[in-house]
């Protein structure tokens, strides 16, 4: 693990709760997790139904629903992680109301924007590098994973994109309590094998889905890319204590494969008890058993 960067909050954290957390689906990729004391947003859109997107080169895209809350009422946030730098992931009203010291972490690109748009606090991981957060008793890495947001040499016009592993650990202990795998906008491609071998006991994985199509070109995973994916993080057999949340999807008109198209795969492929489902107001609650 190439650590490149910390950050110390100087907020007290005694006794952080690790046998317990929760997982709240704002909608789009936007989440908010609060998990040994940390409170993460990820991927922040707050746009509603019928407003648009520039998603490049001229092109636009309609929103389709409403986010389960407005950017105004966001409870205090510890840490940003923004996989990409497209607007349906930070929208134009995040990008001048949201609060500028909030710290981020994202793609040495986007990580370059948002300084220019006058984000203060903004934390660049390339591929494997990971970034090192601390509140309290409760310690955070976030690692940078493979993700490819295009196909072939398409890739090479769309912005750069990451995953992200993220390991929660105790001050008092060097092994990983809880993961979670963002799987950030990507396609299914070879190096995400590479995933398995370095966390092979994933416990909570969130999918970008949606299989958005521009000019008939695939930009993101659809329901069978999205079980792909989940057989590759977690080969058979596949850990009971896996689960599997799909996001972003039927959000914008430039999604293409429904979530229903998630359900019926995951009902094909057997492993139905790995997944949950959540719609824009859900949460996940969760409890480990192995803390």
């Amino acid at each position: 693990m190439d650590i490149i960067q910390e950050l110390v909050l100087p907020v007290t954290n005694e006794n952080p709760d690790f046998a317990h957390g929760s997982l709240f689906f704002v909608g789009t990729a936007t989440v908010i997790l609060r998990y040994a004391g940390f409170t993460i947003l990820t991927d922040p859109n707050f746009l509603h139904q019928g407003e648009k997107v520039h998603i490049g080169y001229g092109l636009t895209s309609t929103r389709l629903t409403n986010p389960a809350i407005n950017l105004d009422q966001l409870p205090p946030i510890d840490l940003i992680i923004l996989s990409h730098m497209h607007e349906d992931h930070f929208d134009r009203t995040v990008q001048k109301k949201l609060d500028k010291t909030i710290p981020i972490v994202t793609t040495p690109q986007a990580a370059k924007m948002l300084k220019g748009k006058g984000f203060q606090t903004v934390y660049q991981l390339k591929m494997w590098q990971s970034f090192y957060l601390a509140k309290g008793d409760a310690l955070l890495h976030v690692t940078a994973m493979p993700a490819k947001h295009g196909p072939g040499p398409l890739n090479l016009l769309m912005p750069q994109v990451m995953g992200s592993m993220l390991e929660f650990q105790h001050t008092n202990g060097n092994h990983t309590i809880f993961t979670t795998y963002l799987t950030g906008d990507t396609l299914l491609y070879k190096d995400l094998r590479k995933i398995h071998q370095r966390y092979p006991d994933i416990d909570l994985a969130l999918l970008h889905l949606g299989g958005t199509k521009v000019f008939g070109l695939m930009l993101t995973m659809d329901g069978k890319q999205g079980v792909a994916l989940t057989r590759m993080i977690a080969p058979k057999p596949v850990p009971s204590k896996l689960t599997v949340i799909p996001i972003h999807y039927d959000d914008y008109d430039v999604f293409k494969s429904p979530l229903d198209d998630f359900v019926k795969a995951f009902l094909d492929s057997g492993l139905e008890n790995q997944v949950r489902y959540l719609h824009q107001g859900d949460t996940y609650i969760f409890e480990l058993a192995h803390t």
